[in-house]
């Protein structure tokens, strides 16, 4: 890959990893429920799934995600219901105090909160979708396949590393701003409407035919 062409994809790849999303969600509900320095973990499984998704555009799989009605309504519709699951668990959490949220958050393994982070990025085909219709873009066949598809996980990873840092630690600076249960029950309620809004816009997602 040029470095001309890196370059464009570099920008590129900050609009996505920026523009509010599932994962944004879930990176500034982990800092708030968690802090930075745990809740930071869930970036680490989004990034995994971005990988994922990106392992599955170069195997292949994911054109035919794209191209069977089938394949591609069975991964949406997992994707919605896991992302709907979220927001109501995230709705009925029950309004503990801070101090005591934060000393029961060792409860909460890293390991599941990096499998949480992968699932919401891997369970989504709009995001096969999007990779199939841009990473094309920036890639040269008659160049080796391979080291494009890693310059462009670690450009990817690396973007959203540093994005979903800054996510994480504008909500886990909410965490001194709650004093009651009644303003984290309202919290907790907003971050699960969005995670819903979330799943329903995937919902509304439609291939391009």
């Amino acid at each position: 890959m040029e470095l001309s062409t890196w370059l464009t994809f570099f920008a590129a790849s900050w609009a996505i990893s920026i523009s509010p999303g599932a994962g944004a969600v879930a990176a500034m509900s982990s800092g708030l429920n968690h802090g930075f320095r745990r809740g930071y973990f869930t970036t680490f499984g989004l990034v995994l799934g971005i990988w994922t998704q990106v392992l599955v555009v170069g195997a292949g799989l994911g054109a035919l995600v794209a191209a069977s009605g089938s394949a591609f309504l069975l991964v949406k519709w997992l994707g919605v219901a896991y992302l709907v699951w979220l927001g109501i668990a995230q709705w009925r959490a029950p309004a503990t105090p801070l101090a005591a949220k934060l000393d029961d958050a060792t409860l909460v393994t890293r390991r599941s909160m990096v499998l949480r982070g992968w699932m919401i990025n891997a369970v989504n085909p709009k995001g096969t979708v999007f990779l199939l219709a841009v990473v094309p873009q920036f890639m040269s066949l008659s160049q080796p396949l391979l080291p494009q598809y890693l310059t462009i996980s670690a450009t990817l990873g690396f973007t959203d590393l540093v994005v979903m840092a800054g996510y994480t630690a504008l909500a886990s600076r909410l965490l001194g701003a709650l004093k009651s249960p009644a303003h984290i029950r309202t919290m907790n309620r907003a971050f699960g409407s969005l995670f819903v809004l979330a799943g329903s816009l995937l919902a509304l997602f439609k291939r391009a035919l």
